[in-house]
This record gives C-alpha cells, sequence and structure tokens, in this order.
C-alpha cells in the first residue's frame, strides 16, 4: 500500500493518520492522498495569509512616508482623497448588494428552482462535508452574481451540515430556501415536476424547464457510492435526467464534477442558453477534451463522462482568485 515503507514498517504518516478499516486498498490510497491534500492547503492558507499580512504593512508604511514628504496643506489634501474614495466604494458595494439582493427575491417568485440534496452528510467524513460547505458557498456567491440567478434551495439540512453551514458568515442572511426535512416533504405539492439529476440516468437533459425542481446530490467522493442518486430517485418514484456532457466533450480522466460546477453550469445555461458555452466555461481544461478530438479515447473517456450528481474527494482549485472573490460576498447576505 502507498506510504508503507519496504520493511514492512508503516511510515510516519499512516501512523499520524491510519486508513480506516473497512477500507478498499484503493480508498486507503485515496484517502491518504485526501490527507496530504489538505495539509498542504493548509500551508498554503497560512503562506498566503503571511503575504497577505506583509503587503498591508508595506503599503502602510508607503502611505506613512508619502504623508511625511509633504506639506500640511497637501497632506490633508491626500487624506481627503483617500476618504472620499473609500466613501465611493462603500456606496458602489452597497449599490451592488441592494441589486443583488432585488435579483434574488426576483427568483424566489420566477426563478430556476435548484435544489442541493444534503440528506447524504451521514455518509460523509467531518472533512467531505466541510468540502461540500465550502462547495454551497460557492454556489451562493456565484448565483449572487448573476443576472439571472435561479432560486436556490438546501434540503436534509441537519446534524453536521446544519451545523457547519450556520458557521458561515452571514449564513442567516442568504436569500436561499432552508429545509430540514427532505426535497419530498418540502415539494410534495410538486412531486411531478421533480427531476434527479444523476449520470446514471438514461434521459439526456436538453433543456432547462422553469416547471420543474432540478435536484443535484450533495455528495463529495460518489465512487465510493455508485448509483446511490439514481436508486433513490427511483425508490421514491421521481423523474432523472443527465447533463448533455457527452454531446459535446469528454471527460479527459476519472475526476468527476463537483456539486459547485454542476450548479455553474445550470446557472451559465440559464444566461446563455448554450450547453456547450456552459461547459467550456465552467469545467477545467485539465479534465475535458471536445468530443471530436481524440477519437482513440472516447471508450475510456464515456465511463467517466460526467457524474453531474456529485463531487469529488479533492476540492476543486482552478480559477482559484476568481473564486475567493466571489465567495468573500457571501457575508453581505
Amino acid at each position: 500500500m502507498e506510504g508503507t515503507q519496504e520493511n514492512g514498517e508503516t511510515s510516519v504518516e499512516e501512523r499520524v493518520n491510519p486508513p480506516a478499516s473497512g477500507l478498499s486498498k484503493t480508498a486507503q490510497k485515496k484517502q491518504l492522498k485526501q490527507q496530504r491534500y489538505e495539509a498542504k492547503k493548509a500551508e498554503k492558507k497560512a503562506r498566503m495569509k503571511e503575504e497577505k499580512k506583509r503587503e498591508g504593512e508595506r503599503k502602510r508604511k508607503e502611505w506613512e512616508e508619502k504623508l511625511a514628504s509633504v506639506t500640511e496643506e497637501e497632506r490633508s489634501k491626500l487624506i481627503e482623497s483617500r476618504k472620499g474614495m473609500r466613501k465611493e466604494r462603500m456606496e458602489k458595494r452597497s449599490e451592488e448588494r441592494g441589486k443583488k439582493i432585488q435579483r434574488l427575491n426576483e427568483a424566489k417568485e420566477k426563478g430556476q428552482n435548484i435544489v442541493i440534496d444534503l440528506e447524504f452528510s451521514h455518509l460523509m467524513t467531518a472533512s467531505e462535508i466541510h468540502s461540500l460547505v465550502q462547495q454551497i458557498m460557492y454556489c451562493y456567491a456565484v448565483n449572487g452574481k448573476c443576472e439571472t440567478p435561479g432560486h436556490l434551495w438546501l434540503t436534509g439540512c441537519k446534524g453536521e451540515m446544519e451545523s457547519q453551514l450556520n458557521r458561515l458568515p452571514g449564513f442567516d442572511k442568504w436569500i436561499i430556501e432552508k429545509q430540514n426535512g427532505s426535497y419530498i416533504e418540502a415539494l410534495q405539492d410538486r412531486k411531478d415536476n421533480l427531476v434527479y439529476l444523476t449520470a446514471d440516468s438514461e434521459t439526456v437533459l436538453d433543456d432547462l424547464d422553469l416547471s420543474k425542481i432540478y435536484i443535484v446530490g450533495g455528495l463529495v467522493d460518489r465512487n465510493r457510492w455508485k448509483g446511490i442518486t439514481m436508486k433513490k430517485a427511483q425508490e421514491q418514484g421521481i423523474q432523472t435526467a443527465k447533463l448533455p456532457i457527452g454531446n459535446y466533450l469528454k471527460m479527459s480522466s476519472s475526476q468527476v464534477l463537483t456539486v459547485n460546477q454542476v450548479i455553474e453550469i445550470l446557472l451559465k445555461f440559464l444566461e446563455t442558453r448554450d450547453w456547450k458555452a456552459s461547459f467550456f466555461q465552467v469545467i477545467p481544461q485539465r479534465k475535458r477534451f471536445e468530443a471530436d478530438s481524440e477519437p482513440n479515447s472516447e471508450a475510456k473517456s464515456e465511463e467517466h463522462q460526467g457524474e453531474e450528481d456529485g463531487g469529488e474527494s479533492e476540492e476543486e482549485d482552478y480559477q482559484s482568485e476568481r473564486k475567493k472573490k466571489c465567495i468573500e460576498a457571501t457575508s453581505d447576505g
């Protein structure tokens, strides 16, 4: 097994973070990989925090030196100018926040309903739940920036999932439906309009219908639970569909799409009504190639062409700066 030394002794990493019993060798390797990823991520976060602190100190020093090098009259003008720019930024931000709130409230009345099903939290580790919470935060941030946002729902929001979500800054102000119960309970009078998005479905989603309510499974590391969302939908007697990814591109590896990627694809399509543009704007280039290229890889790619109802064990880091800026907006409600 990966991480085991040749003499049969376990590595320091395995002694500190022993793999969960009952997991296959492949799952154990994946778990160790996730642990390394989390450690690397924490190091990067600490490094970025320190760099940000140094940059702030540098700017403060430059500002103080600039003020010290001018006359008292010029100093007063510089300070007033800076205050004016700060006020202008705050007013602009307040205006943008007001427009966002208006768009989201309108979406409650006439927007596309999209549900994130959180009833799988008992199948995930605390780390995986944290990863999903981060994805949900990004979903809300992206939705708030859309000119035609959808109306997002969180159903089955309870236990550790609810606790972690409630710790998000501004979560109590989010314009989103929050339900402790399942979507079946919350939307029982609209059951005929429920559509679960699952890669196992034989029905390809050609368009989005405002009368339908699309459900995305909130499950990280879906490879451990293959077919679980399709089975759930069949048992509940609700419709299923899959995104038409295979019509436009082939996945270049076994990596699956995260929940936030699926939601962003749906939101992009609401704006563009163009599936290809939506896929290519959201799915990282390293995970795809066009459907008409590399034909010899077709068989390999079809096996993993979407998995649009789940996430992957490693949280996506592509376009990290854009993602970071987008998430910062969620604290405004």
